[in-house]
């Protein structure tokens, strides 16, 4: 919950690097409170109001974290517009938040697995 919180006070920080730790514990609790949100909207029939406004409120969050996680890869954030490529910019997005971090610093900043 520390990672999920962390990135939500850094919700404008696109500068620096984020552990895949980080990133996908974010992503995990993200995909929780969707869905609980998404049973929500069904129980309450308000047509996915409640969904629609947490993802709205998450949007730069996300961006912001998957930047992170793309310097932190020695990649440039402007990676996650390769997702405009159907299926295969999602895969290559995707590979690109799995793989390990860079040893020590790189030009985006300190190694993060230090912090946590």
């Amino acid at each position: 919950m520390q990672y999920y919180l962390h990135v939500l006070k850094n919700y404008v920080g696109f500068s620096g690097r984020a552990s895949r730790k980080e990133y996908w514990m974010f992503t995990l609790v993200n995909l929780f409170v969707t869905i609980a949100l998404a049973i929500v909207d069904g129980v309450a029939d308000t047509d996915q109001l409640f969904s629609s406004l947490y993802s709205l409120a998450v949007l730069l969050p996300t961006l912001a974290v998957g930047a992170r996680r793309l310097h932190d890869t020695g990649k440039s954030g402007w990676w996650q517009l390769i997702t405009l490529i159907p299926i295969i910019g999602a895969i290559i997005l995707l590979v690109f938040f799995v793989k390990d971090s860079d040893p020590g610093d790189n030009k985006f900043g300190p190694n993060p697995k230090a912090k946590f």
